[in-house]
């Protein structure tokens, strides 16, 4: 495996040779580009024929295509080929060099990085199967995570499952100290030579162990995972990076229900995942069980699949399925012994979706159904929900409230009707939640400019309207505690006298 001493000259060279995000962007084109997404090189290749370093190594790391000795020396100069060839990050024949590792250029708020992992499987159509230990690199549920997570500044933070450690290299750009572990060793030495190729293995602390038990007694201002949450019955080969070994989704309840205690007052943990939702139960009230009582809770349920596309995303994930050269009669058999274990266990479907927990001290659990577009990144928002949970807390007759800029509002009905059939109020940022509301809300919503405090501003709604003020009080004032919470409104000071 790579040792940790070539990172620098490795590093070194990419800067050289300027392989960038942008860079290799560039000269592959919006077309190869595109293509490379979908695991087609033929473009990327049409466009890297000049033998300069920047193709080359684009050439070599993400095309997967093999280079001319020359070009691969002139492009990773000083001797570097024969060291990385005898680390076994590539291999030397007769006149050409090819790649053993994928070594991609990564783009960040914070900076460019670069992201050592295996070589993707599965290019241009041809079969590839992956080892039990393989390790995965940047996807699109590392890139989520990554817009899932807060980016404050804080003293301690604990990528738990760090696989190539793209999580703990974005923690490291805003903690004092990163812990990332892992159970697999190839995975931990990869991670260990991505801290140091982009020179921040004096921040991150490599650790091997499962769950929590590298950590025990710590605690941490905030904690990213992404676990090997696939549900699955727990047989056959075991693919570490998406497979926990535990049946289910024991794995992600073990987090949720054990990640407070490893909190700081005050920490996040967040957690990309999936879970099983019962035939004859909501989703919501079966993941509620999970929350703790110190914690405030926001779980959203993104994407919701049935058993059968599940079982089908994850043998082609894996490389069964025959169109990728797996074994017809083995993937049969891999999908009804799969797909009989979820009816087995009233499994009526699989959600995908984000949890967070605030070590508060409170408990106020929102589980949220939302899949519909957000803005990205999502972890501003993240961090508004919790302002605005605490904020609803506090609402009473005296609250001065202010509608958020971003909120619009929309009407619908007969062309020429008095009133309208219906008054939506939509955010247009964050996430651009909506709310149906009545003539009083919006009447109410619509005054709420912070001079008025809620209950004569309530009451003045009332007698414009020739309402009771007393009844509106008693159902609006716990609605407009609703709408701060959910970001509509936004308490502000009281203006001097």
């Amino acid at each position: 495996m790579l040792p940790v001493a070539l990172a620098a000259p490795l590093r070194e060279a990419l800067l050289t040779a300027d392989f960038t995000y942008d860079a290799v962007s560039a000269l592959l084109g919006p077309q190869a580009h595109e293509a490379l997404s979908r695991n087609e090189t033929t473009p990327g290749v049409r466009r890297t024929t000049d033998g300069s370093p920047l193709a080359t190594l684009a050439r070599l790391f993400l095309l997967q295509t093999a280079v001319p000795a020359t070009d691969a020396e002139r492009a990773l100069p000083g001797g570097l080929v024969d060291r990385l060839v005898n680390a076994g990050a590539l291999v030397q024949s007769i006149g050409e060099v090819a790649a053993r590792l994928d070594v991609r250029p990564y783009a960040t708020e914070e900076g460019d990085l670069w992201v050592v992992s295996d070589l993707t499987p599965g290019l241009n159509g041809i079969a590839t199967s992956v080892t039990g230990d393989y390790v995965l690199g940047i996807s699109p549920a590392s890139s989520s995570l990554a817009q899932l997570t807060l980016r404050h500044d804080v003293g301690t933070s604990l990528d738990l499952g760090t696989g190539c450690g793209v999580q703990a290299l974005h923690l490291a750009t805003h903690s004092d100290r990163v812990v990332a572990t892992d159970v697999n060793q190839r995975a931990l030495a990869i991670a260990r030579f991505n801290a140091a190729l982009n020179d921040v293995d004096d921040k991150v602390d490599v650790r091997d162990g499962s769950f929590f038990a590298p950590v025990a007694g710590e605690r941490f201002d905030l904690i990213a995972t992404n676990p090997p949450f696939v549900i699955s019955p727990a047989t056959g080969e075991r693919l570490v990076y998406r497979d926990s070994g535990l049946p289910g989704d024991q794995v992600v309840e073990h987090i949720v229900r054990t990640a407070p205690d490893h909190l700081t007052d005050g920490g996040w943990c967040q957690v990309l995942a999936n879970w099983v939702i019962d035939r004859d139960r909501p989703w919501d009230e079966r993941l509620a069980t999970w929350l703790p009582d110190d914690c405030d809770a926001l779980v959203v349920q993104r994407e919701v699949l049935d058993p059968a596309s599940y079982v089908e995303l994850w043998l082609k994930d894996a490389g069964h399925h025959p169109a990728t050269g797996g074994d017809p009669a083995a993937y049969v058999q891999r999908y009804d012994t799969w797909l009989s274990w979820l009816e087995e266990q009233g499994v009526g479907g699989i959600g995908f979706g984000w949890i967070n927990l605030h070590r508060t001290g409170g408990s106020t659990h929102d589980l949220l159904e939302w899949p519909y577009d957000v803005e990205q990144p999502i972890a501003p928002a993240i961090a508004g929900w919790a302002e605005s949970a605490a904020a609803a807390r506090a609402v009473g007759p005296d609250t001065h409230l202010v509608l958020r800029e971003d909120v619009v509002q929309e009407t619908t009905g007969p062309v020429g009707a008095e009133d309208p059939a219906a008054i939506v109020l939509r955010q247009q940022r964050g996430f651009r939640r909506a709310r149906q509301v009545d003539t009083v809300s919006a009447a109410v919503v619509g005054a709420c400019d912070g001079e008025l405090p809620l209950e004569p501003l309530v009451d003045a709604v009332g007698q414009l309207l020739e309402r009771d003020a007393a009844s509106l009080r008693e159902v609006y004032l716990p609605e407009l505690a609703e709408m701060v919470a959910e970001g509509f409104l936004a308490p502000v000071d009281a203006p001097a006298p």
